[in-house]
């Protein structure tokens, strides 16, 4: 049998994963300590040097304090922020308060004093961190950068198993397209559906559709959903809803005009034969990443002028959730999204008259 670690030490690029994921260490550690004086959380939230070592201080004095009616202490330092590549964490004075913060680890007598750390984000390069892998029971919350996606379907998922709730295929893709990498958002919204459909019953895409407003990167799906399936009414109730809250064409325009820009690329590489429009998405989409991503130069990041930086689940949905329009068409969707703008600053107050033109002259004809 292995023998024990020192302490426990959680850490992540995401603060609320790791904040969840402590609380649940700290509580199992809280249970063993039926006395609630022997239990002690300490802020490790620093701004600058000074308060790094204020609260290093506070937590040497906690783990050097000996319980007052004997038996084990819990001592958890939570919300550390100063072992991150920042401005604070790279201060030669923290550097030397983290070792410090070490040798009070290494000493840590956990017969006698359970001892939890939670940090996000960090700094994985540095020694410290290093070294707490091999020496603390460690955890990662969320995995390694590279698999963000994963990271934050495995939130959904965990809190849908919780709920007693799952999710039909494509459901959840969906949601992370419409709320985006912000996960006390994803666990809020994934309630809220496990409540709607009830127990026993999927959450499917036409829920995630219904009752999920999308946040992720100011993009309006149902606008954008109905005027790309060629839905005229669906399309015109839908501008009418936005304006009716209260909303500005600008927006829509913007969310119109990057779908259009995306389905261009696609159009052109079917046309082209690199590519396939099918039920599964885009097949070939790998190859003809491989024979053209290097030719967008000057927009390597996430962008509707780069097809290749988008989701390829993301890019099979919106291929595939209608006809793909022809080449043509969708010059002439570009061109009529410009003179809608055009139109707008000459008409300002009939902002919704000027799209719902639009969409007559983009369906109709």
């Amino acid at each position: 049998m292995a023998p024990a670690k020192n302490f426990t030490f959680i850490c992540g690029a995401d603060d609320f994963l790791v904040g969840r994921l402590g609380q649940a260490r700290f509580d199992a550690l809280a249970a063993e300590v039926p006395d609630e004086f022997s239990r002690e959380v300490l802020n490790g939230f620093a701004a600058n040097v000074s308060e790094v070592e204020s609260a290093v201080n506070r937590f040497r004095e906690s783990v050097q304090t000996v319980s007052m009616f004997g038996g084990r202490r819990v001592v958890w330092l939570k919300d550390i922020n100063f072992l991150a590549d920042s401005v604070t964490g790279r201060a030669e004075s923290t550097m030397k308060l983290v070792e410090d913060l070490q040798q009070i680890l290494a000493a840590v007598n956990p017969t006698d004093t359970a001892v939890l750390l939670t940090a996000a984000p960090v700094d994985r390069r540095r020694s410290f961190s290093k070294w707490c892998e091999k020496n603390a029971d460690f955890a990662l919350a969320g995995g390694d950068g590279d698999n963000a996606g994963e990271a934050l379907a495995g939130v959904v998922l965990a809190e849908a198993k919780e709920l007693g709730a799952s999710f039909a295929p494509g459901a959840i893709e969906l949601l992370l397209a419409k709320v985006g990498a912000n996960t006390r958002l994803l666990v809020e919204e994934t309630r809220k559906l496990a409540t709607y459909v009830g127990a026993g019953e999927p959450i499917q895409e036409a829920h995630v559709t219904e009752l999920i407003a999308n946040t992720a990167e100011g993009d309006f799906f149902e606008a954008a959903e109905a005027f790309f399936s060629g839905d005229l009414p669906w399309t015109l109730a839908a501008l009418h809803r936005h304006f009716f809250s209260g909303g500005d064409a600008r927006p829509v325009i913007s969310a119109l005009q990057n779908r259009n820009r995306i389905l261009l690329q696609v159009r052109a590489l079917a046309d082209a034969g690199d590519v396939r429009v099918g039920p599964r998405g885009l097949d070939g989409f790998p190859k003809a990443q491989a024979t053209h991503a290097a030719k967008f130069i000057g927009a390597p990041e996430k962008s509707s002028f780069n097809l290749f930086t988008q989701n390829p689940w993301y890019l099979g949905k919106l291929a595939g959730s209608a006809k793909l329009p022809t080449l043509r068409r969708l010059i002439d969707n570009q061109q009529e999204l410009i003179a809608a703008f055009e139109e707008i600053i000459r008409r300002p107050h009939e902002q919704e008259e000027v799209l719902r033109e639009m969409a007559v002259r983009c369906l109709v004809t």
